[in-house]
C-alpha cells in the first residue's frame, strides 16, 4: 500500500453495499473456479497439472456464456497462447540442457560435499541451501531444479532434523523467486510478453518486491511454525 501510494498508482472508487453485492453475484461463477480446483486436488479427482487444464476449459466456458469471446477472438487468444507457450518451452528446454550439463559435471555431488564440510549447524546449512537454490533458480526452471537438488538436499535436511514439509516449502519458495528474476526468469519473461514491455523497464520497479520476498523467505526458513501450521491443522498425525 505504501509503495502504491508513493508511486501514485491508480485506485478504484469506493462502492456501497448494494454495488458490492451486485459485483459479488456477477463474479460468483468465476469465484467457483477456486473451489473447483482446490476441492478437486484435495479430493483426488485430478492432479495439479490436470487442474490447469480444467481451469482453462472452465474459463473458456464462462467466457462463452458471458459472450465475451467469439470465433475471431478465440483465434487471436490461441495465437497469443502459442507465442507465450513457445517462450516457456524454450526456457524450459534451455534449463533442461543446463541441468544435464550440471549432472554430467558432477556438480550436485560437489555441492553436497561443500555443504557438509562447511558446518554442522542447522541454521547455517539452511542459509547455504537457500543461497544455492536462489542462484540455481535464476537460470534453471523449477521442475529440473527440483529433480536434481531434492535428492541432494533432502537427506541433509532430514539428518539435521528439519521437517520434510518445511524443507519442501523452503525449496519451492526459493526456486519460485528465481522464476521471477533474470537471466531466465520464466514468469518474468511471460509477464513482459503479455504486457508487451521490456524486461529492463520491469526489473527496477520490482526490486522492493524482491526485498519483501527475501524477508518472507527468511521468516519461512527460520520460523518453521509458519510453514507447518496449516499441514498440522489438516493432518495432525
Amino acid at each position: 500500500a505504501l509503495y502504491a501510494h508513493r508511486h501514485h498508482y491508480p485506485v478504484a472508487e469506493r462502492i456501497n453495499l448494494r454495488q458490492f453485492l451486485s459485483v459479488f453475484r456477477d463474479s460468483l461463477p468465476s469465484l467457483l473456479l477456486i473451489f473447483i480446483i482446490i476441492g478437486g486436488i484435495i479430493g483426488g479427482v485430478f492432479t495439479p497439472t490436470e487442474a490447469s487444464a480444467i481451469a482453462v476449459i472452465y474459463s473458456l466456458a464462462l467466457a462463452a456464456i458471458y459472450r465475451e469471446i467469439n470465433v475471431s477472438k478465440l483465434r487471436d487468444i490461441l495465437l497469443d497462447s502459442v507465442v507465450t507457450s513457445s517462450i516457456v518451452l524454450l526456457l524450459v528446454g534451455c534449463s533442461m540442457g543446463m541441468s544435464w550439463a550440471m549432472t554430467n559435471a558432477d556438480v550436485p555431488e560437489l555441492i553436497n560435499e561443500m555443504i557438509t564440510s562447511v558446518s554442522e549447524n542447522k541454521w547455517v546449512i539452511l542459509l547455504i541451501i537457500n543461497l544455492i537454490l536462489l542462484f540455481v533458480g535464476t537460470f534453471m526452471d523449477i521442475t529440473p531444479a527440483i529433480l536434481i537438488f531434492t535428492p541432494i538436499f533432502l537427506p541433509i535436511a532430514q539428518h539435521l532434523g528439519i521437517d520434510p514439509v518445511h524443507f519442501g516449502i523452503i525449496m519451492v519458495f526459493n526456486l519460485t523467486i528465481g522464476l521471477c528474476t533474470p537471466p531466465v526468469g520464466t514468469i518474468l519473461f511471460v509477464g513482459c510478453s503479455i504486457g508487451k514491455i521490456s524486461i529492463d523497464k520491469v526489473v527496477k520497479p520490482l526490486l522492493p518486491m524482491f526485498l519483501a520476498l527475501f524477508v518472507v523467505m527468511a521468516m519461512i526458513c527460520y520460523f518453521p511454525q509458519l510453514s507447518l501450521l496449516l499441514p498440522t491443522l489438516f493432518a495432525p498425525s
